[in-house]
């Protein structure tokens, strides 16, 4: 072997041994960032029109939320069968894929002008972005083993409300100046761009890489990524008590999200009389503001807890839906505006310490070969929840309930989500976590 052979060699061994620089799997959660943003601008862009539907089609609340959970619940139906081709296939094709398919999407909601055709849209919409969670949360669990695993996956989940303001606000801003169809087609564009960049600089990860690097450098041995058949996954899952509990919390947490998320625009439009715009961004704003903050602060102190008590993720969630409940409540029940901006923010923070922690605590109490389907599992049960929760609404209003009721209900659905929570955080997770 000559010397140029030999300094080759060397350096695609220390490359494999390597695996990848330091700073990349940060560059990884940036780059999804940007994906989840537009996949939650996206999708929150109807709800800030919908007033201007009522007005130019005479669309009925009813009608509205039928369009609102047409998406939610393609959504949640297809979450399974995303995270079965995530755990098959090359999750870098599925996630810029995916980006590329739900942007085209999104640009036709700009046509339709009857119930079915926005419901078909938001039905085909819901597809296309269904794949992305169970991929890149799969991806991510590769890069950050469990030291940094909740940081970065509560950075990441800053997108989804970075990504509902600018949604809602840039959907009720442009509406209001431009027409209903223009940020539609805005963020369509926008989103294929990104698509078509992207590409360039996501890498596929190995399968739990950055634990199994971590195993390497302190002589532990990392977990089997050999697959589980599907069958058998969700015999073993309903086997394990702390995974049936975090997948009916979040059947109840995210039927208060998807309420919120909703119609929330409609109920200050109503309620307090805004325009669309100001609708939009009210809507958003102080809620997912305030969300971030609270991600941020979950992630680093779940990952805190954790190393001092299996269960410490989700006592985190569950501190923050506890606290949450009131304010949820107060949202619905409040006729003050600034009490209602207040009441928004704090419900949003406390909301932020459960989700930064809804997929690392999952991962604490499932096989590694199955997160992908894990995520599409939770997809499933949470975003029919969500369908279940907003159409109940919209519903509701169309019968003669007032939405400031029904908004408020919702507090009591905190309280019982909490109660699960705690149960599997002190009670079930320590064995779960050990298995």
């Amino acid at each position: 072997m000559n010397r140029i052979e030999w300094l080759r060699k060397a350096r695609t061994q220390s490359k494999e041994d390597k695996g990848f620089h330091p700073a990349y799997p940060w560059a990884v959660v940036a780059m999804l960032w940007f994906i989840c943003f537009f996949n939650y601008a996206d999708r929150q862009a109807i709800f800030s029109i919908f007033p201007l539907l009522k007005r130019e089609y005479g669309f009925n609340d009813e009608e509205l939320g039928r369009i609102g959970t047409a998406f939610m619940i393609v959504y949640a139906l297809s979450a399974p069968f995303a995270g079965q081709v995530s755990d098959r296939i090359t999750r870098k094709v599925v996630i810029i894929g995916g980006l590329a398919i739900w942007s085209a999407v999104t640009g036709f909601t700009a046509l339709c002008s009857k119930v079915w055709h926005f419901t078909l849209v938001r039905g085909i919409e819901g597809l296309g972005e269904t794949f992305y969670f169970p991929a890149s949360m799969s991806v991510l669990s590769d890069y950050h083993s469990g030291r940094t695993r909740s940081t970065a996956m509560s950075l990441h989940q800053t997108s989804v409300y970075v990504g509902t303001i600018g949604g809602g606000a840039l959907a009720g801003w442009m509406a209001l100046h431009h027409g209903w169809r223009a940020p539609f087609v805005f963020l369509a564009c926008a989103g294929i761009v990104l698509a078509f960049v992207l590409a360039f600089f996501i890498r596929e990860p190995h399968r739990d890489e950055a634990a199994r690097a971590e195993g390497r450098a302190t002589g532990i041995a990392t977990g089997s990524d050999t697959p589980v058949p599907m069958m058998r996954f969700l015999y073993e899952w309903a086997r394990t008590p702390t995974a049936v509990l975090l997948i009916l919390a979040f059947f109840g947490a995210n039927a208060v999200a998807g309420i919120i998320l909703m119609w929330m625009p409609t109920f200050l439009n109503r309620k307090f009389h805004l325009n669309v715009a100001a609708a939009g961004l009210g809507a958003t704003f102080f809620i997912q503001i305030s969300s971030m903050l609270g991600s941020a602060v979950g992630g680093g102190l779940a990952d805190h807890w954790r190393r001092m008590h299996p269960g410490g993720r989700i006592l985190v969630q569950a501190f923050g839906i506890l606290l949450g409940a009131p304010w949820v409540f107060l949202c619905g029940y409040t006729r003050d505006f600034f009490t209602l901006g207040g009441a928004m923010s704090l419900f949003g923070l406390c909301k932020g310490l459960y989700d930064s922690n809804i997929w690392a605590a999952l991962y604490d109490v499932i096989p590694v070969s199955r997160r992908a389907a894990a995520v599409g599992v939770m997809n499933l049960v949470g975003w029919m929840g969500a369908a279940v929760g907003g159409y109940a609404v919209g519903w509701a209003a169309n019968a003669g309930i007032t939405m400031s009721d029904a908004i408020s209900s919702t507090g009591g659905v905190y309280l019982l989500v909490a109660a699960l929570l705690f149960w599997g955080g002190l009670v079930t997770a320590p064995k779960d976590a050990r298995a």
